[in-house]
């Protein structure tokens, strides 16, 4: 079942990035486990990662439709991520880290290594799947771990935007070697992040998270951009 809903989110996410389905238009969901070749289970499921990740919206009477957004809107969400993202960073080094707060990250770094090794190894692409995951916690704990309610809400709030959220990644597999080279770039940041706030030191953790949140807007732009060059036929 977690395969079928992995490949079926990948390809009805591709889909939508490339804009092969249109803003307003609803998802039918008949049609689309007859295409995909699953139950409606597996679809539902999919359906409702789409909708978290802000590229569908639930209607009042059931079933999703697709969520109209432009590039320009994810850039605008993803910088306000980023700033409030730099704010818990400053916090959180400022307070000092908790023994637990300073695990969970070092776990995400280790993760991360781990995937970008699979990668490199094996001359696959990106396991973005695994990837996303360890971002999602990463990044959560991060804002938790500043301790202030308001904050947590205010990125959740920003979350809910298409593409904004710390688990929208893409797609995976439309250009390998980019990709790669993206999730190492994150990566650096991570450890980065990390180091700065055991050190204590505040401004830097904030200024890492915020270029961190402005090169994540710049690598999905590029990535739903060739995404799309892909699927026009000019």
């Amino acid at each position: 079942m977690s395969s079928q809903i992995e490949r079926v989110t990948m390809e009805l996410r591709r889909r939508l990035l490339a804009a092969e389905l249109l803003p307003g238009e609803r998802i039918r969901e008949v049609q689309f486990a007859t295409e995909l070749g699953v139950s409606r289970t597996p679809l539902r499921l999919a359906l409702s990662q789409l909708a978290a990740e802000g590229l569908l919206e639930r209607l009042p009477t059931r079933g999703f439709r697709v969520r109209p957004f432009t590039l320009a809107e994810v850039t605008m969400a993803i910088d306000v991520r980023g700033t409030l993202e730099g704010m818990a960073a400053r916090l959180v080094a400022e307070a000092g880290a908790s023994d637990a707060l300073l695990r969970t990250l070092q776990d995400c770094v280790r993760e991360g290594q781990a995937v970008i090794a699979a990668a490199t190894e094996t001359g696959e692409p990106v396991d973005t799947g695994r990837w996303a995951a360890m971002n999602v916690r990463f990044h959560d704990a991060l804002v938790e771990g500043a301790g202030n309610p308001a904050l947590v809400s205010a990125v959740a709030h920003i979350a809910k935007n298409p593409m904004a959220a710390p688990g929208a990644l893409g797609v995976s597999g439309v250009q390998p070697l980019v990709e790669l080279a993206f999730v190492q770039r994150a990566q650096f940041d991570h450890e980065d992040v990390v180091r700065a706030i055991s050190a204590g030191e505040g401004s830097r953790a904030e200024s890492i998270m915020r270029e961190h949140a402005h090169r994540s807007r710049d690598n999905k732009r590029i990535l739903v951009q060739a995404l799309q060059q892909r699927g026009d036929p000019t």
